[in-house]
């Protein structure tokens, strides 16, 4: 029997699964969960919207930071949720000419908090992006983990909430102002910057 590889785009974990049982963890009774079954990892990719994006693992090494790293302008960002009251929130920072800029907001919009940690997610995208055209920058690279963030800004995911249709137009609003490099990161992995970025997230919605 062939192998298949699980795609989990929207759900507790997303990410890509080569078992059903891990995929089923992860969609199981998750509201509007998103996920296909493929023979190849590239279809997965593809699916998840990764075909254009280099992975960074920071454990294991599958990715090296040094080949990707921008000299100067860079921003790491992380979305956070507090189940307790409601709040979501987003934290990270971004780097410009060895200045270390932090972002962190939060919101309750109900529609918005819906959508829980990627809610946050999608703001601090957005914080990025503003910070670096208020800084007058021309480029951007973003560091993200959660594979939304360029799907739904490149328009490769359908945008039926809130928070999504708003990402995209935004992003679309700003494509001529500045120049978006979307680079993703695995979570949780030894990322430096990743790992700071989800501390200050954790923070802006009171979980640390």
């Amino acid at each position: 029997m062939a192998k298949k590889y699980y795609a989990v785009r929207v759900g507790k974990v997303p990410g890509i699964y080569q078992t059903w049982d891990d995929c089923k963890k992860n969609v199981h009774g998750f509201p509007a969960a998103e996920y296909k079954s493929f023979t190849s990892m590239e279809e997965a990719k593809a699916y998840m919207g990764q075909e254009a994006v280099q992975e960074i693992n920071g454990k294991n090494g599958n990715g090296n930071m040094e080949d990707v790293m921008p000299d100067n302008d860079y921003a790491f960002v992380d979305g956070s949720f507090n189940i307790a009251t409601g709040v979501y929130g987003y934290g990270g920072f971004l780097m410009h000419d060895g200045v270390r800029y932090e972002l962190s907001g939060n919101g309750s919009d109900e529609e918005m908090a819906s959508m829980r940690n990627v809610a946050g997610e999608i703001l601090g995208s957005m914080a990025a992006i503003k910070k670096a055209i208020e800084l007058g920058l021309k480029e951007i690279s973003v560091f993200y983990d959660y594979a939304g963030i360029k799907a739904w800004a490149v328009g490769e995911w359908k945008r039926n909430k809130k928070g999504t249709v708003e990402y995209y137009n935004y992003i679309a609003s700003v494509r001529d102002s500045i120049n978006i490099r979307f680079v993703k990161v695995r979570g949780h992995s030894g990322v430096e910057g990743n790992e700071e970025a989800d501390r200050l997230a954790k923070r802006a919605v009171g979980l640390c």
